[in-house]
């Protein structure tokens, strides 16, 4: 039983573990490849995703009832607020994978007014995060060029969830104007999230760059640069795949231009980024980094690379791109495995949620005084 107490430091970066297993059931179904026995794989890990996001949910509405003081301070720390952005993407990647995989346990019906729910409330909390978090960054906190990290880039990110799950609604929907409809504002979040996140990632690039490495328990957070490039690939090509039915001439076919001539680059930036974040996480092992739940920055990211990749297989025909979005999921299961293991244990021996670290205790100065002290 959830006690109060025990919800306390349950801060909203728990949310990534639902985003990171909700992405597990996705992410398969979206393989370019047909591998036997996954799918039902798939639809266990979406409805493992669910149950985690009720949970969640509930033991978040009780830290606010009980330690709204907590819950306060959490807004007005840089280091935590960014957070919240998963919230939105949790609720986004756990509806868009009723409609992916879900349906094959519920039921289409069921599926689709799970995720128009879904992906209502998500969408708007993600827009209210991209723009209340940067707000409060910048006018309630006082952050430094050097705090800057990837975490700034979650609540910017959310609106591309949207973009990337929001097509699989079209086709639920009357033909004409509300389709249309749907469709543009997916385009116009992609837009949103693509543009703030360009004017972010300059920020985080100079600081790895001029600051130095980030701390041992942050460094895993580099992983979340994966998102933006991911998610915007799978949204242009998932809009693509509907805009010919949708949009009319010329622009539905010009979508599918879009797709390639964008996702192709984006892709290649996002293998550079994930060679140097592996090998920043290699140096942080090798200098006794352990697990955090920064670890779940390895799933969803990758994830978002996998649906890219199977994408770009879609709208190509490359089999490179099949091979690549086979081989970034065995890299998200093999993550998502480690990450669930550590959480596991994180909360069976009670070092999860973790509170604050105390303060060190500053050694007292040395003076003539304690050092007679001493000798007698």
């Amino acid at each position: 039983m959830v006690t109060p107490a025990a919800v306390r430091h349950l801060g909203p970066n728990w949310y990534a573990s639902v985003m990171g297993t909700a992405v597990v059931g996705t992410a398969g179904a979206a393989l370019p490849v047909r591998v036997e026995g996954l799918r039902p794989l798939c639809a266990g890990a979406w409805a493992l995703s669910l149950v985690m996001l009720v949970v969640l949910l509930a033991a978040r509405a009780l830290h606010w009832a009980h330690h709204g003081d907590q819950a306060r301070a959490d807004l007005l720390d840089p280091a935590t607020v960014p957070f919240y952005g998963c919230l939105a993407m949790a609720l986004l990647a756990v509806g868009g994978g009723a409609l992916a995989v879900g349906r094959d346990w519920i039921g289409t019906e069921r599926a689709v007014a799970l995720d128009a729910v879904l992906f209502t409330a998500g969408t708007a909390v993600g827009l209210a995060a991209a723009v209340a978090v940067p707000y409060l960054m910048a006018v309630h906190h006082r952050v430094e060029p050097g705090q800057a990290g990837p975490v700034w880039l979650l609540p910017l990110v959310a609106p591309m969830v949207s973009a990337a799950v929001g097509p699989q609604l079209v086709p639920h929907l009357p033909p004409g104007q509300p389709r249309e409809t749907l469709l543009l504002a997916c385009f116009a979040l992609f837009g949103l999230s693509l543009l703030a996140t360009l004017l972010m990632l300059p920020l985080v690039f100079a600081r790895l760059i001029t600051a130095g490495p980030l701390p041992l328990a942050l460094t895993p957070t580099l992983f979340l640069v994966l998102g933006p490039l991911g998610q915007s690939t799978t949204a242009v090509g998932n809009i693509a795949d509907l805009a010919p039915g949708v949009l009319p001439a010329p622009y539905g076919r010009g979508f599918g231009a879009l797709a390639v001539l964008y996702g192709v680059p984006v892709m290649g930036f996002a293998l550079l980024w994930l060679a140097l974040a592996t090998a920043h996480v290699v140096r942080a092992r090798r200098r006794g980094m352990g697990f955090a739940m920064t670890w779940w920055a390895f799933t969803f990211p990758v994830g978002t690379c996998v649906t890219g990749s199977a994408v770009l297989a879609r709208h190509t025909g490359l089999v490179a791109y099949e091979a690549l979005a086979v081989g970034l999921y065995a890299l998200l299961v093999a993550a998502w495995l480690v990450a669930g293991v550590g959480t596991v244990r994180g909360l069976v021996s009670g070092r999860l949620p973790a509170g604050p670290r105390p303060a060190p205790v500053a050694p007292r100065p040395v003076t003539a005084r304690t050092r007679s002290g001493a000798a007698r």
